[in-house]
This record gives structure tokens, sequence and C-alpha cells, in this order.
């Protein structure tokens, strides 16, 4: 008698592993789910994204305000004033950049509950990018349009991805 071969029957083998009833269905799911590579990927795109993006506001700004172009601009506070004309054409920037970013979130993250995560992970990255490249952000103009930014992010992002997970899902007519 063969082994694959039960009275005659062929044993099928189970599509999934079973779930253990200790951890529940829910268990099974969560971490079907986590996927180091996908988050890596997604925080890589994201911090990508976001620098482009601030590089291409960058560049608008310097043809209508003829502002220069330096790596300054992305990682100091040296042009950032919530005080002046000026500065607010950087804090704009930066507040563009986080809009933006806000609908990157809704296409590349794409839920909503993770919305704080990634953005928070963007904004920390960004801190630590900072400081490497002109020290740690010591003025409150940067930690106000920041932290704003941020909040922006979040809060945009969280409404676009669940706009899109509300939205319906398109059917084939026949």
């Amino acid at each position: 008698s063969h082994s694959n071969f039960n009275n005659g029957k062929r044993a099928v083998a189970p599509l999934s592993p079973p779930a253990s009833p200790r951890l529940g269905h829910a268990a099974v799911n969560a971490t079907a789910q986590f996927n180091p590579r996908l988050i890596l990927s997604q925080i890589i795109s994201l911090q990508s994204f976001h620098y482009v993006v601030l590089g291409v506001i960058f560049q608008i700004n310097h043809v209508l305000f003829a502002t220069n172009i330096t790596m300054d601009r992305i990682f100091t506070a040296n042009f950032l004033d919530i005080w002046s004309a000026m500065g607010w054409i950087d804090n704009a920037a930066v507040l563009m950049s986080s809009f933006i970013g806000s609908l990157l979130l809704a296409l590349i993250v794409e839920k909503s509950k993770k919305c704080l995560d990634f953005s928070v992970t963007l904004f920390l990255i960004h801190i630590v990018l900072c400081s490497v490249y002109g020290g740690f952000p010591s003025t409150w103009d940067w930690w106000i349009i920041h932290i704003l930014g941020m909040i922006m992010m979040v809060i945009l992002g969280e409404y676009f991805c669940s706009k899109r997970e509300l939205s319906d899902i398109p059917l084939l007519v026949l």
C-alpha cells in the first residue's frame, strides 16, 4: 500500500495551514500581512519621493522667486522663517511637499491606519538626515513648520486613504 493513498482514495494536503486554536484566526491574518520587505520598500519610496518633490518645488521657487538652489534649503533651518515673506517661500515648499506626501501615502501605503506610522517615520528619518547634514534642527521655525507638515500629512493621508479604501470596486458589465 502506498502512503499517498488511503482506502483507494488519494490524500489531499490542505491548501493553508490550520489556524492555531490558541492564537485564533486574527493572529494568523496578522502574521500573513506582516511583510518587512514591503514596509521597507514603502518607507524608501516615500522618503525618496519626499526629497524629489521638495527638489522640484525648490526648482519652481527658483524660477518664480529667484531663490538660490542649495541642499541647505532641504536639510537646514537657514531658510525657514515664519516671520518673513521670503521665509514663507520655503515654509510653503515644506507644507506643499507634505500635502503631496499625503497623496503619495494613498498611492504607496494605501491603508489609512498606517498613515501615522509612515508619516512619523518619514519625518524622524528627515530629522536624522538634517542632523547629519547640518546639525540638529534648533530653531522654533523649523520645528513649527515640520510638525505642521507632519500633522497635515497624517490627517490628509488618512483622508485620501480612506476615500480610496471606501471607493466602489468597478465591476465588469457584460
